[in-house]
Order: C-alpha cells, then sequence, then structure tokens
C-alpha cells in the first residue's frame, strides 16, 4: 500500500489570493522606472501601461480558462503537460524556473541595495542573509502567515499611493506640471509615436508578471472556482493602480528635466510632491514592497518545484514533493528556494534582471497555445461562433501579443533564457535516458485522496482530479 503522504492546506480565499498577486506585482515599480519609461514612450506613462494591460488581458482570459480544468499548482507547466507532451510541459516549465527562481533573489538584491545605502559600514551579505532567512522562515511556517504578513506589507504600499496621488493633486492645483488633472496630455500629444508607445509597453509588461503566478496557489484556495476571478481582478486592480499612479506622476513631471537620476526616480518624485518626510515613508513603502513580493515570489515557485517533484522531473524526487505533516508547506523546495536567494550576496541588479523575462513569455505563449490544444484538438469544441471565438480567436491574440514582447526582449535575456533552455534539454535526455523514455510516467504512485478534515489537498495528480470533479463530461468544462 502506497504510504499516505502530507498535503497542501486549503487556507486562502479571494483577497488572500489577489493580495498575493498584487505583492508579487509590486504596484510601487511605477515609480521606479517612471523616468525610464517617460523617456521612452515621449511622455505617456499612463498610455504605455493601459497598453500593457490590454495586452496581459488576453494572457490572463487563458489561465482562467485553463485553472479551471486543471485546478493544479503547476500552472503552465501542468497546462502544456496535460494538453500537449509531457517533454514539452517539462520544458516549459524549466524555461518558467529562471524567471521564478531569480524573482526572489532580485527582491534579495534590492533589499542588500537598500540596506548597503543606509548602513555603508555593515557587509551588504548580512543583509541577505538575514532577509533571506525571514522569508525562507516564514513560507516554511505556512502559507496562512505569508497571506497575512504579506496582505499588510500590500496594503501599506497601496495607502502611501493614495497619499502620492492626494498630494500631486495638491502640487497639480498650485500650477505645477501640467496645472490640472483634467487633460489627455499623460495619454496623448502631440509628438507621440506608436513604436514609442509599444516599446515603452513592452518594457510595463514585466511589471503585470504576478497576475499568472497566483495559479500556483490554485491547490490552496478555499474554493478553486475563485481563481479564474482572482487572476482578472489580480490583473485588473494592478493595472488601475499602475495607471493611475502613472496618470498622475506624468502630470506632475510632463518630462524628466528636473530629475537627477532617471534610473529610479521614486525617492525625487516623493520628495517633490511631499517633502522629506513623505520622501522617508514612501521609500519605506518601496521597501515593504519589495518584501512583499519577495514573500509571494518565494511561495510560488516552492509550489511549482513541489509539483515538478510529485511528477519524478525534478529530483530527489521525495524531497522536492515532500510537504511537512504539521504546516503543510513544500519544505524541502521552500529551502531550496531560500538557498538560491542568498547567491544575491554577489550579483548586480542589472545582471539578474537581464535574466528573468524569458521564463515568463515560455509560461504566456504556452498557456495560450494549451487552450487551442486542451478545447479544440481534445474537446472538439469549435462547431459555433463562441467557441471560434474563445478557443481560438482570444488565445491567438494572447499568443501574438506575447510574440510581440519576444520582439522587444533584450538580448541578454534571450541567451541566459537559451542557455538555460539547454540545460534542461540535457537533462530532459538524462531523466529519460536518451529520450527513451516516456517522463509521464515518473509521477509518485500514491494516489491522492482528494483531501482530508482539515482542508488539506492531496497530490494534485491531474487526471484524479478531474475525474472526481466529474470532467469525464466534456460539456461541463468551459
Amino acid at each position: 500500500m502506497a504510504q499516505q503522504r502530507s498535503k497542501l492546506k486549503r487556507s486562502l480565499g479571494l483577497w488572500a489570493i489577489v493580495g498575493l498577486g498584487l505583492g508579487y506585482m509590486t504596484p510601487t515599480v511605477v515609480f521606479d522606472t517612471f523616468g525610464i519609461v517617460s523617456i521612452q514612450t515621449d511622455g505617456v506613462v499612463p498610455l504605455a501601461y493601459l497598453v500593457a494591460m490590454v495586452v496581459m488581458a488576453f494572457t490572463a482570459i487563458s489561465y482562467g480558462k485553463m485553472v479551471r480544468v486543471f485546478p493544479s499548482a503547476g500552472s503552465s507547466y501542468t497546462y502544456t503537460r496535460e494538453t500537449m507532451h509531457p517533454g514539452l510541459g517539462f520544458l516549459v516549465g524549466w524555461s518558467a524556473l529562471l524567471d521564478y527562481l531569480l524573482l526572489p533573489m532580485v527582491n534579495a538584491l534590492i533589499i542588500r541595495i537598500y540596506m548597503e545605502a543606509m548602513v555603508p559600514d555593515v557587509p551588504g551579505w548580512i543583509w541577505v542573509v538575514l532577509y533571506v532567512a525571514v522569508i525562507t522562515g516564514v513560507n516554511l511556517w505556512s502559507m496562512a502567515s505569508t497571506s497575512r504578513l504579506n496582505s499588510i506589507l500590500v496594503v501599506f504600499e497601496i495607502t502611501m499611493i493614495v497619499v502620492f496621488v492626494v498630494l500631486a493633486t495638491m502640487r497639480l492645483s498650485e500650477g505645477v506640471g501640467q496645472g490640472t488633472i483634467f487633460t489627455l496630455e499623460p495619454l496623448f500629444h502631440q509628438g507621440v509615436e506608436p513604436v514609442a508607445v509599444l516599446t515603452g509597453a513592452t518594457v510595463v509588461c514585466f511589471s503585470f508578471i504576478g497576475f499568472d503566478a497566483i495559479t500556483m496557489y490554485t491547490e490552496e484556495a478555499k474554493d478553486q472556482k475563485t481563481m479564474p476571478r482572482a487572476i482578472l481582478l489580480t490583473l485588473v486592480i494592478g493595472g488601475g493602480i499602475f495607471f493611475v499612479a502613472g496618470w498622475f506622476g506624468q502630470s506632475v513631471f510632463p518630462n524628466v528635466d528636473n530629475f537627477q537620476v532617471t534610473d529610479d526616480t521614486l525617492p525625487e518624485m516623493a520628495l517633490y510632491v511631499g517633502g522629506q518626510v513623505f520622501q522617508l515613508v514612501f521609500v519605506a513603502a518601496a521597501f515593504a514592497a519589495t518584501v512583499a513580493s519577495g514573500l509571494a515570489s518565494h511561495a510560488s515557485v516552492s509550489r511549482l518545484l513541489l509539483v515538478m517533484g510529485r511528477n519524478g522531473v525534478m529530483r530527489p524526487q521525495r524531497l522536492f514533493s515532500y510537504v511537512h505533516p504539521r504546516f503543510h508547506t513544500p519544505t524541502f523546495a521552500v529551502v531550496v528556494v531560500g538557498a538560491v536567494s542568498l547567491l544575491a550576496i554577489t550579483p548586480s541588479l542589472e545582471l539578474v534582471s537581464s535574466m528573468i523575462n524569458f521564463g515568463a513569455l515560455i509560461a504566456f505563449t504556452f498557456v495560450n497555445l494549451s487552450v487551442i490544444a486542451y478545447f479544440v484538438f481534445r474537446q472538439k469544441k469549435y462547431k459555433t461562433g463562441k467557441d471560434i471565438f474563445s478557443y481560438i480567436v482570444l488565445p491567438l491574440l494572447g499568443a501574438g501579443l506575447t510574440s510581440v514582447l519576444w520582439a522587444f526582449l533584450h538580448a541578454d535575456a534571450l541567451i541566459a533564457g537559451g542557455v538555460w533552455l539547454g540545460l534542461g534539454i540535457i537533462y530532459l535526455a538524462f531523466l529519460t535516458k536518451g529520450f527513451r523514455r516516456n517522463i509521464g510516467d515518473f509521477a509518485l504512485e500514491e494516489a491522492p485522496d482528494g483531501g482530508d478534515d482539515d482542508g488539506a489537498v492531496g497530490d494534485g495528480s491531474v487526471a484524479d482530479t478531474l475525474l472526481a470533479q466529474g470532467a469525464a463530461e466534456p460539456d461541463r468544462i468551459h
């Protein structure tokens, strides 16, 4: 008889999941990148965010469709594995790991930079070790504790953004910048070129990464049916914050002529609209946003590693698939992510940041393609106009718009992503003994029991979960 294993626990409500998504997205990033995007778009930052949100919306719709069909924490990895081929699913999951594993390290790097600036006499590695220890410890303790701390930090940073908007309104009423919020200048003015807007949109699109990562919490949602709604809410709320903050920022600062540093304009924007006290508080909000992103990104990637461990494609299999019997967290996977984050002791932010977008675009592309693979080729849903629009047109638009982002991806990201993908192919060849074995046969033998009395869920075997839901009737899946 198979040994009973511990399971993830269903402890997250709708707004807890949305909060984790917003924490992952880091809303204050709009102020950090404002100078760069303003230069690239000729002064229409909010338009760039609006275009980016529309681009991401098509992919968000595809995520919503697939999370209903495959309620697993594996996200794009699971969708591709189950609708196309286990080997291709592995390569998608492996590629996504480049993005998901590096983001916690980026947050650790940012914290190190903050602390080195404030306390230059203390070696930077000490801050990295302390930060990673805290984030790893919270993620090990429970998903509920991770969510609660994340929610506190997200509420604080959003509150400070609201205060910024109020102060910016006061400055505008004094005749600063545009002198009014009732102007279309932040959206369009003479000299703005569509190509410039698209270039800016490709930069800010990556600020939306987070709406997809919440699919990793599917097995911990109190009601998995809320996941599609959580995905869209995260995208719309996050996009709304970006748009409003960008609008008021662009209204007060029509150009970047007055900034001493355009690579990170947040401190100067806060100083200009609210003085030194507000600047201090606003920088603290940015610090809190980084910690929130660290919590959420650490939690999400550990769930991906857990699912890949359960499916036997991450070794040692038993360690990656292990869930602590008391805390209901993927212990080994959480510790591995913490160990990777410690690499933030030495690299530069520019070096690591250039590598993280490759995996996200792989995930976005294949989530859209998986909709077509499942609904059109598996379920034969192409006989009505509604089916064609929902399962062919929309995902093709999502994949097509994602291809635009591919065209603007930095060369360093393509090189790093290509090398990482190559390593994945080599690893896949090793697992399958030269591609002679079926990678789909590696899953752990224990069958899930559908959950226990405390709301925990099993190992997320897609076939068993769908059978339990009555998904053998294709027309019930929408």
